[in-house]
């Protein structure tokens, strides 16, 4: 197991700013996590361990300052947190539009979300895929054929993302059931921005996420 941060929004230029788990998920044989809060990180990390493939742990160094609840092993049913790999979770339930996310941006799309609930009574659905390799195409595709619109959601740069897995495979398998085109939000196609300003405008943020979903009605 490597553990290792992969992420933008820190400041640290284009040399330190690469999220590389979708270069990761792309060998045969090696699987690739990217949790987006403290609980899953926990119960993945016991997955990956006991895995016998390579398993790329991929992490925000932003979501590493956040305090998250994790129980400890005795409060829970089965005495331990274990979470497999390749099950995805329904963070948040919802009938209109799915937001396919993983790591920190499972987290800009929450927000996304209660933006869309509260101000313009748009219900989404939001999927925190935890693992990019294996990836649970089903709960893709279940939550797709329930809101009939789908936006995915991720801080790579657009060209050879996960979310183009995820979106071509969401065209393939759910075309008849999509009432618009899938949609992709990824970060601004350049080297990282130094500038802290212009950095939190390079990668996915609610607003954009709003925008786009808007867009789709």
């Amino acid at each position: 197991v490597l553990r290792g941060p992969a992420n933008g929004g820190t400041n640290v230029g284009a040399t330190h700013s690469h999220t590389p788990e979708n270069i990761m998920a792309s060998f045969p044989g090696m699987k690739c996590v990217c949790p987006s809060n403290a609980y899953d990180a926990k119960g993945l990390m016991k997955a990956a361990i006991r895995d016998n493939d390579p398993v790329m742990f991929m992490e925000s160094t932003v979501l590493y300052g956040q305090e998250w609840d994790v129980p400890e092993n005795s409060e829970l049913p089965d005495g331990e947190l274990f979470i497999p790999l390749g099950v995805a979770d329904v963070k948040r339930e919802g009938t209109d539009v799915s937001l396919i996310s993983h790591g920190r941006a499972v987290n800009t799309c929450l927000e996304a979300a209660r933006i869309l609930e509260e101000e313009h009574g748009i219900s989404c659905e939001v999927v925190d895929l935890r693992t990019i390799r294996p990836l649970d195409e089903e709960t893709i595709f279940e939550s797709v054929r329930k809101t009939h619109r789908a936006v995915c959601v991720d801080e790579n740069k657009p060209f050879c993302a996960v979310s183009s897995q995820i979106a071509a495979s969401i065209s393939l398998h759910c075309f008849d059931d999509l009432d618009a085109p899938v949609q992709r939000i990824g970060s601004l196609d350049a080297p990282a921005f130094y500038s802290p300003p212009i950095e939190k405008l390079q990668l996915p943020y609610p607003d954009v996420v709003v925008a786009k979903v808007l867009g789709m009605f």
